[in-house]
């Protein structure tokens, strides 16, 4: 990229500090359309305090994201039982909880609304809502979780405007590059969702679209690939980050090894859901990327098994199991019949099926 992502993203949004800082326009009666937003003024005039912007640029700033498909921008105050997440945001809605909510459920409170605005669109076809939420997920949450506890008069806040989905997603991105709460798997599965959908799978095309280096964008990609059964070897999938969870991306590639990772993440998640019921803290997301990565490897290979004949005598062993095939050894002296045999060889590949480890066809 010509300009470094940081100085793109202050252009654009601004810090968090200036927004809460800036004054709110007032705000209109509910369920009413406040005044558009006067015309941009010049960047450097919406600077404040060395480099930030106020809610005005912000405003600007998201609406020039969407490079003329945002045509018209309305602000309102909205129930929020009216408004659906979108599903294109990186964001789970499912995990936001009380907890994670509270610095902001208090924040709004002490202020008795929002000082800055989502983004929401209108949408049809659904009978029980009339918008979705583009960016501002954790605010819509709070608002929806304050109506429900000794706060019903709480409105939530909302900018509408008209854009696709790719412009939505876009938007939603830049929102969500400023949120340490956004973890990195949450943007890598969505980064992946988006590529297909929006870009035809073309990873330069959609680089250049979000001003994103395309090496970085193909390591997300890459960590999104990480099946669900691995990612429940940690404490939460918020812990997943990209530099420690590239290289286990990588080495799942690795049929041998993927196999060995399975396994290991399998009994890891048995062991944090054990420490969870007993009160005990987490294994830590390091310990488990190292046990992780060393499943597989030379010294954790899986050890030869022995299937046995008649009277306890060995009559096939498994010597390997790998991508250029299995290697069996038949034992003289086994004492089966040969339809005997042939059922023990039959049992041996189930078993290297059931370890991940059975011979492809």
């Amino acid at each position: 990229m010509a300009r470094k992502q940081s100085e793109y993203l202050a252009d654009l949004l601004g810090d968090d500090e200036d927004e809460a800082a800036a004054p709110e326009s007032p705000a209109p009666a509910a369920e009413t359309i406040a005044p558009s937003p006067a015309p941009e003024p010049p960047l450097a005039a919406s600077r404040r305090r060395g480099g930030s912007m106020t809610l005005l640029g912000r405003e600007s700033a998201l609406a020039r994201v969407a490079n003329g498909e945002v045509r018209q921008v309305t602000q309102m105050l909205l129930d929020p039982a009216r408004v659906r997440p979108w599903a294109g945001n990186a964001r789970s809605y499912e995990h936001l909880t009380e907890d994670n909510c509270r610095e902001l459920i208090d924040s709004l409170i002490a202020e008795g609304g929002q000082k800055v605005p989502a983004v929401v669109r209108r949408i049809d076809g659904d009978p029980t809502h009339e918008y979705e939420v583009i960016a501002g997920t954790r605010r819509h949450w709070s608002i929806s979780w304050l109506r429900a506890n000794s706060w019903p008069d709480m409105k939530f806040l909302a900018q509408i405007v008209e854009l696709d989905d790719e412009a939505a997603f876009r938007l939603a991105d830049i929102e969500n590059r400023a949120r340490k709460d956004v973890s990195d798997l949450e943007r890598a599965r969505n980064y992946a969702a988006a590529l297909a959908e929006h870009y035809g799978n073309h990873l330069t095309r959609m680089a250049e679209r979000l001003k994103l280096s395309k090496g970085w964008l193909s390591k997300m990609l890459k960590v999104a690939k990480i099946p669900d059964g691995v990612i429940a070897a940690f404490a939460s999938p918020a812990e997943v980050q990209l530099k420690p969870a590239y290289p286990l991306a990588q080495a799942l590639d690795d049929k041998d090894r993927a196999a060995a990772i399975r396994r290991e993440a399998a009994r890891l998640a048995r062991d944090q859901e054990a420490r969870r019921e007993t009160g005990r803290p987490p294994l830590p997301s390091a310990e488990v990327i190292g046990k992780l990565l060393s499943a597989g490897t030379e010294k954790d290979a899986p050890e030869k098994f022995v299937l046995e004949g008649a009277h306890g005598r060995p009559a096939i062993t498994v010597q390997s199991a790998n991508r250029q095939g299995v290697t069996l050894r038949l034992h003289a002296g086994h004492g089966l019949s040969e339809d005997d045999l042939m059922n023990r060889v039959r049992d041996a590949l189930s078993e290297l099926d059931g370890e991940g480890r059975g011979l492809q066809r």
